[in-house]
């Protein structure tokens, strides 16, 4: 499954750069990370992530949730969309 997650920031930029710096993006065995893009205006991440189910995406903000705001989204490629329409 394919995941859009939505990081958001707030005030935290910092904490959150010396984290990733010292820790790197501490994900669990099991999920992938695709790409990231980050709006500088918002301090917003976005990012597309790939695993089986839920749980991984879980565990993994489970530890950055206390710097990190998230949304998570379940997405799917517009190829894969639209062959299930066909």
């Amino acid at each position: 499954m394919l995941f859009m997650v939505i990081e958001h920031f707030g005030a935290n930029e910092e904490a959150i750069r010396q984290r990733f710096q010292s820790k790197g993006r501490m994900m669990p065995d099991g999920l992938t990370y695709h790409a990231s893009w980050i709006d500088p205006k918002t301090s917003r991440c976005f990012q597309v992530m790939e695993a089986p189910d839920t749980d991984l995406i879980d565990d993994w903000i489970g530890r950055w949730s206390d710097l990190v705001t998230f949304e998570v989204i379940p997405v799917q490629t517009s190829a894969d969309y639209w062959a299930g329409r066909a």
